[in-house]
């Protein structure tokens, strides 16, 4: 397996010689100074990949060539954009980038309640806390439907929450929640995060499915005849936020997507984080089942608890078996390699990690520290080293 790490450019407080000495060879990375919907120019391309080589490392994984909202509510100048999605897969490839992580998560990506959650023994994580985020639909946002997606006791206890909070509180929570959205980090009070909401209003699960169904037709035929790899990653966490509809969630969701188009172009970026905070989802179970379409790992882990709630936990001390996940891709890039594929290895980077000694003091992205994911890194790789020589 290919050891990678997520780089965010220009916008990184961690440069590309630091993530050298971390013995990762390749490096996960956007053009994310590109607003969504254009085309990413080849040349463009082709600088950031030089930069990389020069560093003495590959870009390996374009993460991620994104959805402009309009594809996914099915709105607006789709041609257009469908288009340009199409030939900025074109200027990837010739520029030797050939898989794409992307997601289709409607407005918001990942989704977390407090940044920086004290870790017992030190160091501070993300974290999803669903009583916080009960309190900001309900009482912040004043979205009464939500009542319906909560237990009585969690909602019991956010109301609790916010008669308590502070002016800060609230401000920190919905700074947290503001993280998770994609583009050029544009933020939003609540008044425009409503407006924001109101553009999905009436969109069913169907909906969306839908017109997901419509951006594969669209684009897995160029990356087909591109030689490309489309994976797709998981919802984080997979389940409904906000009263968006969210379709990349569970087993059956990722099944619906591979038969969608059974082609190799389609396929999944295993995320071990994201599945394992479904309380349903049993990743090694997926990964399994879906292994020869499986392009790209994120391999993380969480810590779930009964209310909904979940941490980001240490990569080896959460929920999900990474030793069991480590034999199931390794003995699929045996397959590969049986097969005479040359593209047998499958990249992966350790994703999220503890903010640990001095991570406070880099002010890098939430959930990508320099430290903290360097542990992760190290502690994936004596795993994958172990299971590969037993």
């Amino acid at each position: 397996m290919q050891e990678s790490w997520r780089w965010y450019g220009e916008l990184d407080t961690i440069t590309l010689e630091e993530i050298r000495q971390t013995g990762a060879s390749g490096i996960v990375t956007a053009l994310h100074e590109i607003p969504y919907g254009e085309v990413w120019p080849r040349e463009t391309v082709a600088t950031r990949r030089d930069q990389i080589r020069t560093a003495g490392m590959e870009w390996v994984v374009c993460e991620s060539l994104p959805l402009h909202e309009d594809l996914k509510r099915g709105t607006g100048d789709l041609p257009r954009l469908y288009g340009n999605y199409r030939q900025s897969l074109v200027n990837l490839a010739a520029e030797g980038i050939n898989t794409i992580c992307y997601n289709f998560m409607p407005l918001i990506d990942w989704t977390r309640t407090d940044l920086a959650a004290p870790v017992k023994g030190g160091g501070t994580c993300l974290r999803f806390d669903a009583v916080k985020m009960a309190a900001f639909e309900l009482y912040m946002l004043g979205r009464d439907a939500a009542a319906g997606d909560y237990p009585d006791e969690v909602i019991g206890r956010a109301k609790d929450w916010h008669d308590a909070s502070s002016e800060e509180d609230r401000e920190a929570l919905l700074n947290a929640i503001m993280c998770g959205l994609p583009g050029a980090y544009d933020r939003y009070d609540i008044g425009g995060l409503q407006k924001a909401l109101d553009s999905y209003k009436g969109l069913t699960a169907e909906d969306v499915r839908a017109n997901y169904k419509r951006f594969l037709d669209e684009v897995v035929p160029t990356a087909d005849e591109l030689g490309m790899r489309l994976c797709v990653h998981p919802d984080d966490p997979p389940r409904d936020i906000l009263g968006l509809p969210r379709i990349v969630s569970d087993a059956e969701d990722i099944r619906w997507i591979m038969e969608a188009h059974p082609s190799a172009a389609n396929g999944l970026t295993l995320c071990t984080g994201s599945l394992g905070a479904g309380p349903r989802n049993d990743p090694i179970t997926i990964a399994a089942e879906h292994a020869e379409r499986i392009h790209f790992v994120h391999l993380r882990n969480v810590r779930k608890e009964t209310d909904g709630s979940f941490e980001e936990a240490a990569h080896l001390h959460g929920d999900t078996d990474m030793v069991g996940v480590a034999r199931v891709l390794l003995a699929e890039e045996a397959r590969r390699r049986d097969a005479g594929r040359k593209d047998a290895r499958i990249p992966w980077r350790p994703d999220h990690g503890h903010a640990l000694l001095g991570d406070a003091d880099r002010q890098s992205f939430p959930g990508y520290p320099l430290i903290g994911r360097l542990r992760g890194l190290a502690e994936l790789r004596g795993v994958i080293h172990a299971v590969a020589t037993n």
